[in-house]
C-alpha cells in the first residue's frame, strides 16, 4: 500500500533514512563511488529537503520510497528507493504507477548514475527517453530522462 508521508516528523524521516541508506548503499556499489550526497542526509536534512514523499508499506513496513517535487508544471523525481531487504518485488514499479496515476497530466522527470544500467534499465521500460548526460566528475556523471506523454 502507498501513502504519503510527513518527512517533517522526526520518526517518519527517520524511517524513509533506514529505507535510503542501505538502498543508496547498494547503488554505490553498483557504481564504484560511494561519496554520493543521500549517502549523507540525515533525519533533519531530510525534514528540510521540501519534497514530498510517498512510501510503501508492506505489512506495515516501510519497504520503498518515492520523493519528488512539482516544478513549473513538471514532476521532479528526486529518489526511488527500495530497501535491499525487498529487492525484486515490485515495489519500485508499483512506486512510479502510484506517482504516474496521481500526477497523470504531469511530465516526469529523472536522473540517475549513469553506471546504475538496473535503474537505467527501469526507466527506459517505463517509457523515460534519455535527455542528457552531465559528468560531474571522473567517477561519477549522472543521467537525465523525461516521460513527457503518460501511457498509464
Amino acid at each position: 500500500m502507498v501513502l504519503k508521508l510527513d518527512i517533517k516528523m522526526k520518526e517518519i524521516a527517520e524511517m524513509v533514512l533506514a529505507v535510503q541508506l542501505p538502498a543508496y548503499r547498494v547503488e554505490a556499489a553498483i557504481i564504484g563511488f560511494y561519496d554520493i550526497p543521500p549517502l549523507k542526509d540525515t533525519a533533519t536534512t531530510l525534514q528540510q529537503c521540501r519534497e514530498t514523499f510517498y512510501g510503501y508499506f508492506l505489512n506495515e513496513e516501510l519497504c520503498g520510497v518515492i520523493s519528488l517535487k512539482l516544478e513549473n508544471e513538471i514532476i521532479d523525481i528526486h529518489r526511488l528507493i527500495v530497501h535491499p531487504n525487498h529487492f525484486k518485488k515490485g515495489i519500485a514499479q508499483k512506486l512510479l504507477t502510484f506517482i504516474e496515476n496521481e500526477y497523470k497530466t504531469k511530465p516526469l522527470k529523472v536522473s540517475t548514475a549513469s553506471k546504475n544500467l538496473p535503474a537505467i534499465r527501469f526507466y527506459e521500460k517505463n517509457g523515460f527517453q534519455k535527455c542528457k548526460e552531465l559528468t560531474l566528475s571522473e567517477e561519477l556523471s549522472l543521467t537525465f530522462f523525461e516521460k513527457r506523454e503518460q501511457t498509464v
